[in-house]
């Protein structure tokens, strides 16, 4: 039997857990202490700061790879907008806006496998307007890039974060994707921290996975120390092989958010896609174990509005770093 506050102390003192522990840690009966716990564990090691970013996309749609749950693959038939590059002036003012309501960094995104040479010179310019007019923190998401792409990006717009998701377990991906696979994930995140950048990898809940795969899944992030972690809530999309894909319950999601805190006891654990299914009861994920958001629009969805996020964030009892 799991002794929860014997284990929470043990993970603040630097313990990591196993995943025989951490499956142990999600049939927990007393699921608000749980999420007790994990709240107590965010707030010795983040306090109560909220780390908001925002994401502009980039480049929409015609995507080569065959990801189930994705709107922007070519393989399955969507409706949504798609083109090349966004227009400069739209970008800008998107991170723009959103600085100016207290989001920390924002990241251009881009649909596709990886991108060219060619694309990094049409973003480049983009960044390089953000930064002449704000104070705001760059970060990228740009698939299956080299080491020398992400050198560039560093060395002329400074970019702190790249984003690579892994997306789910690594036991569990095969069953989504059979056009890349974890590792070569993996690789293009070890050549991000080979230069110093910070890694923002996640991933999505909900696509048909086993709890002792999600457990599986936040051991999978500790091992590669990823500093920020999008946990996404699946929108199944229309003519998407997920469509049909049931919602998780609430205690389904909490409990996942819960574990991932306790496994990744530092990590900024952030709020993504999917988050308009649990306002309801956003205050209780805020409460166990959330301390940041992608506030805004998403890629192909509707996000949430910044300055309503501000506004719970801080009623939920959080600053806005």
């Amino acid at each position: 039997m799991t002794n929860i506050q014997e284990l929470k102390e043990k993970v603040i003192k630097g313990y990591q857990m196993t995943f025989e522990e951490g499956v142990a840690l999600t049939q927990i009966k007393d699921k608000e202490a749980l999420y007790k716990a994990a709240d107590e564990i965010r707030l010795h090691f983040c306090g109560n700061k909220m780390d908001l970013c925002s994401i502009t996309n980039a480049k929409s749609g015609r995507c080569s790879e065959d990801c189930k749950w994705c709107s922007q693959s070519s393989h399955y038939k969507t409706d949504i907008e798609e083109y090349e590059i966004v227009d400069k002036d739209e970008a800008v003012k998107v991170a723009i806006d959103g600085a100016k309501k207290g989001v920390k960094r924002h990241s251009l995104v881009t649909s596709g496998r990886t991108v060219s040479d060619k694309t990094i010179d049409q973003l480049i310019p983009i960044y390089q307007e953000i930064k002449a007019q704000s104070t705001i923190n760059l970060c990228a998401s740009l698939g299956l890039v080299n080491q020398a792409q992400l050198q560039r990006l560093k060395n002329e717009v400074n970019i702190e974060h790249y984003h690579c998701n892994l997306e789910t377990a690594p036991s569990h991906f095969p069953k989504l994707c059979s056009t890349h696979t974890i590792e070569e994930k993996l690789k293009t995140i070890s050549y991000a921290r080979n230069i110093g950048l910070k890694i923002c990898s996640g991933g999505i809940i909900g696509m048909g996975e086993s709890m002792e795969q999600r457990v599986e899944f936040a051991i999978a992030l500790r091992d590669i120390q990823a500093d920020s972690i999008p946990i996404n809530i699946l929108s199944p999309v229309k003519g998407t092989p997920l469509e049909d894909t049931k919602l998780l319950s609430e205690e389904d999601i909490l409990t996942t958010i819960a574990m991932f805190r306790f496994i990744n006891p530092k990590a900024n654990i952030r709020f993504a896609g999917g988050r308009l299914q649990i306002k309801h009861f956003q205050h209780k994920a805020l409460h166990a174990g959330i301390n940041a958001a992608l506030t805004g629009d998403y890629l192909t969805t509707i996000g949430s509005n910044t300055d309503e996020d501000v506004r719970d964030f801080k009623n939920s009892g959080f600053e806005i770093d």
